[in-house]
């Protein structure tokens, strides 16, 4: 995704258990009425989001009046529809996880590691119901200073979203699952976790190296047997407070509401909606075709098209997703045409996916201003060039490629249907620069700029390119807040499972060892590439950063490392571990949007992400090409 890139994974087990659906029908029933009662509210969320920050700016901008209760309403409502979200990405099983081991099992261990899956998924959230209960009545203590209400309102929140995904994951559950391996999953869940707490005497007087069995081995267990990455941060985190120190479950909720409650991310579901919004109003298909007039003629043009689409789209919506989404379907048909080979094709899509993650307005951008505390502005301006040096990287790639490519039967376009082409591209262009310039000069925050991009789309769907389906909305809208709460959850999770890791003393052992190390700045980079890449593999980009940034800036910052540069740094390298196979999801999402067998794309992907990772030590190694502008 990020972001907030991920892969909607359908279950292993619902082929075995449609019977058992039928003879149960009420289980599906039951999920359907849950689904709505989900739905609906969180698609409302989403419009009421749009249209507080949107009065906001009107307010402020217009009328010189800011509206002081705005944000505070805004963060009240996000925290609701992040949780209705997590509901909905539950249901449909589109929490992230990771599947690259667990898909090449049998069918047979596939469907019963979906169960255990599933129960370890329950077993936090019964673990947790109760405290986040707890922690919404001490809220009642608290009165917000705008509005003037108790806490309670907006901490509710916490309780209702992780009780109604406990209903859903019973239901799940049952639905999935026979009676055998519904109590063979419970059993192993169950006897795992009694496990470790007849181990509590033993397991507490280790004192850091519970870090290493719950933080590495239990997570990477979790992890690599396809528990949603949220749940598996979260179980580990809880276990590891409850069991090795004296700090009440309380405390686990506490930090989620944190990670999930900073405003800043209110920008993560409002881009994802734009995102779909530029979609489904045809504007990415006018800015992919004024490309293509220009460059189709070109030996290797459409793959120079697919690149600069890619650059110029990500400046729009954000969403790696969404990007691929809304170029992939334009370009491959006559990619294909032309002779590209389909792993060509998906290779080079999922290059792209990694060389924008740079370009605002980047979700994972924006989350590591959140956590880190680094300007979202300087952030946003510092990303446009790394991006462009990934490009040309890529290009070189194209060229070599295809320097022999047989053109002969490609019509040239005349400079009329090119400048035909340029006036339908003309307000879709126009997009990222008024996102850009909107936060430069100071018409609205990056959290509210995504609603000027979004009231732009729909006004040049609707008054301009004339294709603006109301009948998708709703569904757009249910789909933004699955995504956005899938998101929020992994990051409220992972800034538990960080202060765990900060209150242990890691932090502090992590930046000695860091600032020790030989050869200064340039090992230093080198060692952040290394890691990020792995992380970015394993964990996706949104939870590697939000467990690892509060951790690694401040280190960077001591050895004289300027934050943008390393942000950008980070972001590159996060990324060619996101996109790149067998681990990376980012590459299955890749393929699923374009419908190719991932083993086509394993081979031609190779020379792209070398690609990838050469425009990467370049970035790091000329520190003005993220910081020159700012």
């Amino acid at each position: 995704m990020t972001s907030v890139s991920h892969t909607p994974h359908a279950d292993a087990g619902m082929a075995a258990g449609a019977s058992q659906a039928g003879s149960r029908s009420w289980i599906v029933k039951a999920n359907a009425v849950l689904g709505h009662v989900v739905a609906v509210p969180a698609a409302l969320l989403v419009l009421a989001e749009i249209a507080v920050l949107s009065a906001g700016i009107v307010a402020r901008y217009v009328f010189r009046s800011p509206i002081v209760w705005s944000d505070e309403l805004a963060g009240i409502l996000f925290l609701w529809l992040a949780m209705f979200g997590s509901v909905i990405a539950f249901q449909r099983g589109e929490h992230m996880r990771m599947t690259a081991i667990v898909g090449i099992l049998s069918a047979e261990v596939r469907t019963f590691l979906d169960v255990v899956a599933a129960a370890a998924s329950l077993a936090f959230l019964a673990l947790v119901v109760w405290p986040a209960y707890e922690f919404a009545a001490d809220e009642a203590f608290v009165t917000t200073p705008a509005l003037e209400i108790v806490n309670t309102w907006r901490a509710a929140a916490l309780p209702i979203g992780i009780g109604l995904m406990l209903i859903a994951a019973v239901l799940r559950l049952i639905r999935i699952a026979s009676v055998r391996s519904l109590l063979a999953s419970v059993a192993v869940v169950a006897g795992i976790i009694g496990t470790f707490i007849l181990l509590a005497p033993v397991l507490k007087p280790l004192g850091n190296l519970n870090l290493l069995i719950f933080f590495v081995f239990v997570v990477g267990a979790m992890v690599f047997a396809a528990v949603p990455i949220a749940f598996a941060f979260g179980l580990a985190t809880v276990g590891y407070l409850a069991l090795t120190t004296s700090t009440p479950d309380v405390v686990m909720i506490g930090r989620m509401d944190e990670g999930m409650s900073h405003l800043i991310l209110l920008a993560v579901p409002l881009f994802v909606f734009l995102g779909l919004l530029i979609e489904m109003t045809g504007m990415a298909r006018a800015m992919v075709g004024f490309l293509a007039s220009l460059l189709g003629h070109v030996r290797g043009g459409l793959h120079y098209v697919l690149v600069g689409a890619m650059y110029l789209v990500s400046g729009i919506s954000g969403s790696k997703a969404a990007d691929m989404a809304a170029v992939a379907p334009v370009l491959f048909p006559e990619m294909r045409q032309r002779g590209a080979k389909p792993g060509d094709l998906v290779a080079l899509l999922a290059a792209t996916g990694a060389q924008t993650e740079t370009i605002p307005p980047s979700l994972v951008l924006i989350t590591i201003g959140s956590v880190t505390g680094v300007s979202i502005s300087a952030l946003f301006t510092g990303g446009l060039l790394p991006g462009v040096v990934l490009a040309v990287m890529l290009a070189a790639v194209v060229w070599w490629r295809y320097r022999g490519e047989d053109l002969s039967h490609v019509k040239r376009a005349t400079g009329r249907q090119i400048g035909g082409a340029f006036v339908i591209a003309i307000p879709a262009v126009a997009l990222p620069f008024v996102i850009r310039t909107a936060v430069v000069e100071g018409v609205a925050t990056a959290t509210e700029v995504s609603t000027i991009g979004i009231l732009y789309s729909a006004c040049a769907g609707l008054f301009i390119y004339r294709q603006f389906d109301w009948r998708r909305i709703y569904p757009m809208l249910v789909e933004t807040a699955s995504l956005s709460g899938a998101i929020l959850l992994i990051i409220g999770a992972a800034t538990g499972m960080a202060w765990a890791l900060t209150q242990s003393g890691f932090s502090a052992s992590l930046a000695k060892f860091m600032t020790s190390l030989p050869g200064g700045v340039p090992v230093f980079l080198a060692v952040t590439i290394v890691t990020f890449v792995i992380l970015g593999s394993v964990l996706e980009g949104i939870p590697a950063i939000v467990l690892f940034g509060p951790l690694l800036f401040p280190i960077a910052r001591q050895v004289g490392v300027h934050d943008v540069h390393y942000a950008m740094v980070v972001v590159l390298a996060m990324g060619i571990g996101l996109f790149a196979p067998p681990f990376g999801v980012g590459y299955y999402a890749a393929c699923a949007i374009s419908r190719i067998n991932p083993d086509e794309g394993m081979k031609p992907i190779v020379g792209y992400m070398v690609a990838l990772l050469i425009g990467t030590l370049i970035v790091a190694a000329v520190p003005w090409l993220s910081i020159g502008f700012l």
